[in-house]
């Protein structure tokens, strides 16, 4: 279809080049046939004029020219033979001696005309009225005038009336043969360069374009042309080229993605890692205090085993012990467990998790931890709405992270028995970059009171092996694999402090489409009490 209005197009173009060229010629042509025709019919008139001159030459001196009657009898018929409508004869003393032409419009132009050429003795011509000619209004009549002279003397002066009709008429009839020229000249041209132009450039390209339609990657010289020389053979040895270097970037470029998608593997690999040993790093410094508080209730168990060895005891008290022991030994399974939880590999399993159970979770186990002893803990979950999409080791890992944080923070003031850790939730509308929707996050809020961050050290903190602690107590990489795990869900993580006045660590993650259900409600918790 598109080579087919490419034809049209062609054949139209050409036609209506071919006919503007043709009319412009034909324009050219009547204006020049119109003047010299115009020359022609003038220099007709001072001819004629010339043969009456001729005739006078014989006639003997007289005052009144009217006597020579053989003049006047033919004067008449050679006028109306030559064309002329209207004629004035008159002598040097300005007396009209012959008039010809009855209902002449213009007798008193030519009279005028007549004594002008006597007084001055030159030959003039001039235009009068106006009709339709063969390009629009033109002049109608044209008067000749020229004096008549004798031995040197102007003995007489002549003017002669010829209408142009005639002369508009021949032209016509040749504007007619001249459009029948024409058109059948564009229509000859126009087929004729029609047929040229389609096998020189509308072929070519057809066969291009076919070639191009049947073009495999397995291809070599794909586009041939046959003409040597021609730009059809230059363009296909361009597109020969084109191709090749298409495929070859292509090769590059799938070797490149291979690669890149090696290099992301190892990534993700190596991302793991760093996240386990963080998150082993972690479980180490929570086994300390854990260790002490699976003792306690082992203590007690090996105390009741004590009791049950002895034969002196009723029947219930050894169903009383034996509780006892299994609350007990309920109690170390639930602490291992936890710990367990935390140390095994995430499964990058992504559910909806209640991230208020998971901050609840986690609290539970770092309670137990020397480094709360003098740091009250408080809980505020405004939020009604607090599920995510997420893994729900990793964020027990970031939760668990941030936490350690905070009370490394509060433990390194000189006087810490006022140290205090708030967590708060709540729904937050985020205005996504780059576009007017705003999306409502979960927002939590890690706010303690701690040493504070200096404004030099505030940007780096989420940097991999970034730390201010001392050599040998921090690895550097708890925030950093935070903010790793948090941008992974979608999420992001903020921090703001002032030194010596304690930091916030915000974390937003963007809300499952759930109907909105409730946290665990405002709450405050104070690890001391056990």
């Amino acid at each position: 279809m598109f080579f087919h209005g490419l034809k049209t197009n062609i054949a139209i173009h050409l036609s209506v080049l071919l006919l503007l060229a043709m009319i412009l010629l034909d324009f050219v042509m009547i204006i020049t046939a119109r003047r010299d025709l115009l020359k022609s019919e003038i220099s007709r008139g001072y001819i004629f004029i010339s043969g009456i001159q001729a005739n006078t030459m014989f006639f003997p001196e007289s005052d009144n020219m009217a006597a020579i009657s053989d003049f006047q009898n033919d004067f008449g018929r050679l006028l109306k033979d030559a064309g002329f409508s209207c004629a004035i004869i008159m002598d040097a003393k300005k007396n009209r001696v012959y008039f010809h032409g009855e209902n002449c419009i213009l007798k008193d132009e030519i009279d005028r005309l007549a004594r002008e050429t006597i007084r001055s003795g030159d030959k003039t011509f001039n235009f009068f009225g106006s009709t339709w000619g063969i390009l629009g209004k033109q002049s109608r009549n044209l008067i000749i005038s020229a004096p008549l002279l004798k031995n040197g003397s102007v003995v007489a002066g002549v003017s002669l009336v010829l209408p142009l009709e005639g002369v508009y008429e021949r032209l016509r009839r040749t504007q007619y043969i001249l459009l029948i020229y024409i058109f059948i000249n564009v229509f000859v041209f126009s087929f004729y360069g029609y047929y040229r132009l389609s096998r020189i450039i509308v072929k070519p390209l057809q066969s291009l374009v076919k070639r191009a339609e049947e073009y495999r990657e397995d291809d070599e010289m794909f586009f041939l042309y046959e003409k040597k020389g021609n730009e059809f053979n230059q363009l296909s040895k361009a597109l020969n080229s084109m191709l090749k270097q298409i495929a070859d970037d292509k090769e590059k470029l799938r070797t490149t993605v291979m690669s890149l998608e090696k290099a992301n593997i190892d990534l993700k690999q190596a991302q793991k890692e760093i996240i386990q040993a963080e998150k082993l790093a972690s479980v180490g410094r929570l086994s300390s205090g854990i260790a002490h508080e699976i003792g306690n209730p082992i203590g007690i168990v090996v105390g009741y085993l004590e009791l049950l060895k002895q034969n002196d005891i009723s029947d219930k008290d050894k169903k009383e012990f034996i509780l006892r022991t299994e609350n007990e030994i309920n109690r170390v399974h639930t602490i291992i467990k936890q710990l367990l939880d935390f140390s095994r590999p995430s499964s990058e399993a992504l559910k909806a998790v209640s991230v208020h159970s998971i901050i609840g979770e986690t609290v539970d186990v770092f309670k137990f931890q020397p480094l709360m002893s003098d740091i009250e803990l408080y809980l505020s979950f405004i939020a009604e709405n607090d599920k995510v999409i997420a893994d729900p080791n990793q964020l027990r890992q970031v939760f668990l992270n941030l936490l350690i944080n905070a009370a490394d923070a509060i433990l390194s003031v000189e006087d810490h028995s006022k140290g205090k850790i708030s967590i708060t939730s709540e729904v937050v509308p985020i205005v996504q970059a780059g576009s007017a929707d705003q999306l409502n996050m979960l927002k939590i809020s890690y706010i303690d009171n701690g040493s504070g961050i200096s404004k030099e050290n505030l940007g780096n903190i989420f940097d991999p092996f970034y730390t201010t602690k001392e050599p040998g107590k921090g690895t550097g990489l708890g925030l950093s694999v935070c903010f790793m795990i948090i941008q992974g869900i979608g999420g992001k993580i903020q921090a703001s402090s002032e030194e010596g006045k304690g930091s916030t660590i915000d974390v937003y993650l963007p809300l499952t489409i759930q109907a909105p259900n409730g946290g665990r409600g405002k709450e405050k918790l104070d690890v001391n009490d056990g």
